[in-house]
């Protein structure tokens, strides 16, 4: 699939931090115009891309079925709390691991009174007598970093103001192995398996209609979860989001292998009825995939689409990833091929009826 790698390059290029996704949502809107054929915005930002049941499939089912495939597309980063002799201080939003910030390089999204722009800046920690002694030789907090754009103070006053968003700049680089690695891969990996779905399903006719979700606020509450599922009302969501990979000390039974094939999620926030149609299909078309034990609930948006009205039949499928919530994540390509490709084999799959024969029976 050639067009992915490029896709997925921009994607993980563009800023979209919790709250701020719209340069992201302009990315994959862009690309999911030709394979649906309508795109929307919901009233929090999320982007619905719906693609019709085929006609000569759907007749004489109305009212059609529906699924939505929901990816977040928001961005873990920072935010500026505060601007002293010409440096920013700065908290997270999302989940950010301070410990990987110093010396990254990163964009100071601007909003002053200089208008908007977009200054480069690197993330600095002081020398360690300038720190307070407590702290010895371990990481240093996140309040202890600044983020120094070069400018002097006076013209660093009048761009940036408290509030202002700062989001990774490092560029994606492809490894061996067909690997790729950059920031935001969780979960932009998984729009872009939700594009290769897309890009199978126009060859093939499918009876239900299909709702493909960029979500937005993931990283913060799963604001755009609750939302799209509350507004488009689907028959069942399928969640796709990043899991843990194997790797350096993460080589127990909670990760997976990186490029054996995505996850399968099982546990209370799972529809047992599609975790074993996932299951059997992928068997059938002999995918490979991983299994994933969630006791509670995912931390996924499979949380918000599951408890929406009168509960949504919600499965989730993952991408594992290495080194989450840095700015190196890695993902091996051909994982979000056949996450993509499964998920278009079940879309194909489910029959006018299917909502007739699922229950909740483990």
């Amino acid at each position: 699939m050639p067009e992915l790698l490029p896709f997925l390059k921009d994607l993980l290029s563009a800023p979209g931090l919790s709250g701020y996704e719209n340069p992201a949502a302009s990315i994959i809107e862009a690309r999911w115009k030709p394979l649906v054929h309508e795109t929307s915005r919901s009233n929090v930002g999320s982007l619905h891309g719906l693609r019709r049941a085929s006609p000569s499939l759907s007749a004489g089912s109305r009212p059609v079925p529906s699924i939505m495939i929901a990816t977040h597309m928001d961005a873990i980063g920072l935010m500026v709390t505060g601007v002293v002799d010409g440096f920013l201080r700065v908290t997270g939003v999302g989940g950010v691991d301070a410990r990987v910030l110093p010396g990254q390089r990163v964009t100071v999204h601007a909003t002053g009174a200089g208008g908007r722009a977009d200054l480069p800046a690197v993330v600095a920690q002081p020398s360690a007598r300038l720190l307070p002694p407590d702290l010895g030789d371990g990481p240093v907090p996140l309040e202890h970093l600044l983020v120094d754009t070069g400018l002097p103070p006076k013209k660093v006053a009048e761009l940036v103001r408290v509030g202002d968003v700062i989001s990774y700049a490092s560029e994606p680089v492809e490894l061996a192995g067909e690997v790729i690695a950059g920031h935001t891969l969780d979960n932009r990996a998984s729009v872009a398996a939700l594009t290769v779905c897309l890009e199978e399903l126009q060859t093939r006719p499918h009876a239900w209609d299909v709702w493909a979700v960029a979500t937005v606020q993931e990283e913060t509450g799963l604001t755009g979860g609750y939302t799209s599922a509350y507004q488009i009302h689907p028959s069942i969501a399928l969640v796709v989001d990043v899991t843990f990979a194997k790797g350096p000390g993460a080589n127990d039974w909670q990760t997976v292998p990186l490029g054996k094939g995505p996850t399968l999620c099982m546990g209370p926030n799972i529809h047992p009825a599609l975790f074993k149609g996932l299951k059997d299909l992928a068997d059938k078309l002999e995918i490979p995939y991983g299994l994933e034990y969630a006791p509670r609930h995912t931390g996924t948006d499979a949380f918000a689409t599951q408890v929406v009205a009168e509960g949504i039949p919600s499965a989730v499928l993952g991408v594992p990833l290495r080194y989450m919530h840095t700015p190196v994540e890695m993902v091996a390509v051909k994982d979000i091929q056949r996450a993509g490709r499964l998920m278009a084999e079940f879309i194909a799959g489910l029959t006018p009826d299917y909502m007739e024969k699922i229950v909740w029976d483990n």
